[in-house]
């Protein structure tokens, strides 16, 4: 199998995904859905599947409005209605005390019909085959799928479509698409990453007795560590707890693993403290062409505890880049400056790519920059009379700001020249959460989320300026 910085023009798995001839397939757009509202946006916005999970069974708990039966019902008919699909996530690694009653628990969630179960664990997939053996069973990332031969023993299990693991390059995944041509393959491409391999670190377990396969992780990796003795500075001299003053004036901060002396890895800390273990989020936007290209079948967003908002960028963005990607246009590099302005704790590309390619170096950071804004609110209503429309404020915005609306129709810009509250008095600031104020927007842009701009505008013409 080829290394992780084997991407080169002659690699196999290149070779494979640009043999001539091959036509490009329009892979799925796959959304988180923690509600029926998240579910509704992914749609509007294009995706065409969300995935939800039960708290019980699934490894996201919070925000997730799906343990209800009903809500469930609900989220799987609006999906079929729409001609879209809805998959069932069921993913944890559970102790004897939760396959007990799972078949029971499962019957009324599989009499819905979901479209296919995401499911990890050897005994509950053989388990679901046994009793339901038509339903769909795709294998969760968490089962850290990374090569040719274990895609084809979840086959000869009966699973149809194999989530590969996201420690696996370009290359790697082109390579296990060549060999196993017959299962559907499905690869993340944005959202949150783990320390370990997907799910399999112990330090919730061990700091709180909260497993983070048994759905209920602390993020142990994302607590702010504050430095201690024992850490040494640059020149490899302890810092002793007393020596307060001078660690205070270091200006370089490093840890030194026991087995490689004399090779320190820096610390990074500000005010709220050190993240050493904490991973920037992934944004392989970048390389939807080459997935395109490699065959891949499920494009996934990460983020069922996230808002409607994030899922509306998200979807936004890649629904852009894939349509982009299968017409054979490049990627449009404003895209990156909409995926900025979410809460993100850096990006990167994971384990996709090595070394940012020549051509897309120069300007990755420049359009993350430019373009960048943040949401503050979100359309409800259009009064005719007045002209106005009402929004509910999320974050400050004030006259005089660039705002982005964001809608399913398309997207477009304004300068914000007026403003009236809630008793129709013109206001120049709109607070913060909690508060409704009234813009001059078409009654067709009810629905839309509002963005404030950050830095200037530069990214016109990213989508068509279509007024909605």
């Amino acid at each position: 199998m080829p290394s992780r910085a084997d991407n080169s023009p002659d690699s196999p798995g290149l070779q494979a995904a640009r043999s001539p001839g091959r036509a490009l397939r329009c892979p799925e757009l796959l959304a988180p859905a923690g509600s029926l509202t998240m579910l509704e946006t992914a749609f509007a916005f294009g995706a065409t599947a969300v995935y939800a999970g039960q708290p019980r069974y699934s490894l996201r708990v919070r925000n997730n409005d799906f343990g209800d039966i009903d809500v469930l019902k609900q989220g799987v008919d609006r999906a079929h209605a729409l001609g879209h699909k809805f998959y069932l996530v069921s993913n944890i690694f559970p102790h004897d005390n939760k396959i007990k009653h799972y078949v029971q628990n499962m019957a009324p969630v599989i009499a819905l019909q979901p479209d296919a179960m995401i499911m990890s664990d050897p005994g509950l997939i053989m388990m679901v085959r046994e009793t339901w053996p038509e339903m769909e069973i795709h294998l969760s990332v968490q089962a850290n799928t990374v090569n040719s031969a274990a895609v084809r023993f979840w086959k000869s299990a009966g699973v149809s479509r194999v989530i590969l693991s996201r420690e696996l390059s370009l290359d790697q995944v082109a390579q296990i698409r060549q060999e196993c041509p017959d299962t559907e393959l499905e690869v993340f491409v944005h959202g949150a990453l783990c320390i370990a391999y997907s799910g399999r670190c112990l330090l919730s377990g061990y700091f709180n007795h909260r497993d983070a396969n048994q759905g209920s992780c602390t993020n142990s990796c994302r607590w702010d560590y504050k430095t201690q003795p024992g850490v040494v500075d640059a020149s490899g001299d302890i810092l002793a707890p007393q020596a307060a003053a001078e660690r205070e004036r270091a200006e370089v901060y490093v840890i030194e693993e026991s087995q490689r002396p004399g090779s320190y890895m820096p610390i990074e800390e500000d005010e709220h403290g050190t993240y050493v273990m904490n991973s920037k989020d992934l944004r392989a936007i970048e390389h939807v062409k080459r997935l395109v290209e490699i065959g891949v079948d499920s494009l996934k967003i990460e983020g069922r505890t996230k808002s409607p908002y994030y899922v509306a960028r998200t979807v936004q963005s890649y629904r852009h880049a894939i349509d982009d990607a299968v017409a054979g246009r490049e990627l449009d590099p404003a895209l990156l400056g909409q995926l900025e302005g979410l809460a993100n704790r850096g990006y990167t590309s994971g384990f996709f790519q090595r070394h940012t390619p020549q051509e897309t170096q120069n300007y990755l950071r420049g359009y993350s920059e430019s373009g960048r804004s943040l949401y503050v609110g979100d359309v409800a209503s259009f009064d005719a009379a007045s002209g106005l429309a009402e929004v509910t404020v999320k974050n400050r915005f004030a006259v005089g700001d660039a705002l982005e609306i964001i809608h399913p129709a398309g997207n477009f810009d304004l300068q914000l020249d007026r403003m009236e509250n809630i008793d129709g008095q013109a206001v120049t600031v709109a607070p913060g959460s909690g508060h409704v104020v009234w813009l001059p927007l078409p009654a067709s842009a009810v629905g839309a989320f509002v963005a404030r701009y950050v830095a200037a505008p530069e990214t016109a013409g990213l989508l068509d300026q279509v007024s909605v």
